[in-house]
């Protein structure tokens, strides 16, 4: 007898077992074919009505280079009627024309009717669309409204005009050398000479000239000021203090000995905060006996050789206008770049764009073509 049941009850527990995997199996196909139901398509209203921009109540706006954060601009506009519950896309848009020719995207927000523009953003924007800072001229806004993730089924708002007085946002940061291998000694206001700015890349710094014997040198931002200074405490990289720490060691070895008198290209990169000092040959290049300032920008203005080093040009607080320049030599050669504030001239080369009147200490290099245009009142 307790045979018989002992068989029983294990019967009924393959039974279980196979009621189980059934179970399981089931369940699986079911969530399966749930998972390959069609998503629910939504239909969108075949003639969406855009977004209305409300108009400003001012008519003129002038932005302010000092309180850039203050807010300058608020934009309403009613939204966009696409037929169905959905966040819509508003891109705000600005151009110089009113055809809206060649756009600029000012701002992307998505689900809300209004935002409000600071000075700084205003002004980036109209220099995006073409407005040259300290110019009245009108800019045009409109809202461009869309659907989802690809910005589908856009739709465009009426535009509002505004006349705007942009100022010029300087956004690069400039530099010069100080200490005893270079043309102004320890002296931190000696017509300090400026590293030459990659036209590409606006951490990368160069200077390449003479070093005196046994030196060192660190490298300022501000002429006249120790800090913020640049320096090196290991030979291989950038240490800074910008004011509130300790000044770090002299290039380009740290605290050891000075370097040998020669022409030495210096590398300065702020983004990896790294350098490379490493020796260059002039041999065969003579520096012209003159060279002149010239072009559209300026009256002639003659350059002045560094007593230090022949192969450095400067001429110091110069006013430039909007226009182009070139390096003229007393042998008739001109030397320019397509580049503005910064690049590399070249023998024959395009005249190079001064983008905004101001003040500028300019800076030429004819062992390599390197110049740098620096405004002092931006």
């Amino acid at each position: 007898m307790t045979g018989i049941k002992n068989k029983k009850h294990l019967e009924m527990k393959k039974n279980i077992k196979r009621f189980s995997a059934i179970t399981i199996i089931g369940l699986f196909l079911l969530i399966f074919n749930g998972c390959d139901d069609d998503s629910e398509l939504f239909i969108i209203s075949e003639n969406p009505t855009a977004a209305t921009l409300a108009s400003l109540d001012f008519t003129e706006l002038t932005l302010d280079p000092v309180n850039t954060n203050n807010p300058a601009i608020n934009l309403n506009w009613s939204s966009a009627d696409y037929g169905i519950q959905s966040s819509i896309n508003y891109s705000i848009e600005f151009s110089s024309d009113e055809a809206f020719t060649a756009p600029s995207t000012a701002l992307n927000v998505t689900g809300i009717n209004a935002v409000t523009m600071s000075m700084a953003e205003v002004n980036s924007s109209a220099g995006n669309a073409g407005l040259n800072p300290f110019e009245w001229k009108p800019v045009y806004i409109r809202v461009v409204s869309s659907l989802g993730t690809q910005n589908a089924e856009q739709t465009v708002s009426n535009s509002i005009q505004v006349n705007v007085y942009p100022f010029f946002n300087y956004t690069f940061s400039d530099f010069y050398l100080v200490g005893d291998a270079t043309s102004p000694g320890w002296n931190n206001n000696n017509n300090n000479p400026a590293l030459f700015r990659d036209e590409n890349d606006s951490d990368l710094y160069y200077y390449t000239g003479r070093f005196s014997e046994n030196g060192h040198f660190k490298v300022l931002s501000t002429k006249g000021l120790w800090q913020p200074q640049y320096g090196t405490d290991d030979g291989s990289t950038v240490g800074a203090n910008l004011g509130s720490g300790s000044d770090p060691e002299r290039f380009p070895y740290g605290g050891g000995a000075g370097i040998p008198e020669g022409y030495y290209t210096f590398t300065l990169n702020l983004a990896t905060d790294t350098f490379t000092f490493v020796e260059f040959d002039e041999t065969g290049i003579t520096s012209p006996n003159s060279l002149t300032l010239k072009g559209s920008s300026t009256a002639d203005i003659a350059m002045s050789p560094l007593a230090f080093d022949g192969h450095i040009w400067f001429a110091s607080s110069v006013r430039l206008t909007p226009g182009e320049i070139q390096f003229s030599t007393d042998a008739g050669n001109l030397w320019g770049s397509s580049s503005s504030f910064s690049g590399v001239a070249t023998d024959g080369g395009e005249s190079i764009p001064v983008i905004v009147e101001d003040d500028y200490d300019v800076w030429f290099n004819d062992l390599t073509g390197r110049y740098i245009l620096i405004p002092l009142n931006l």
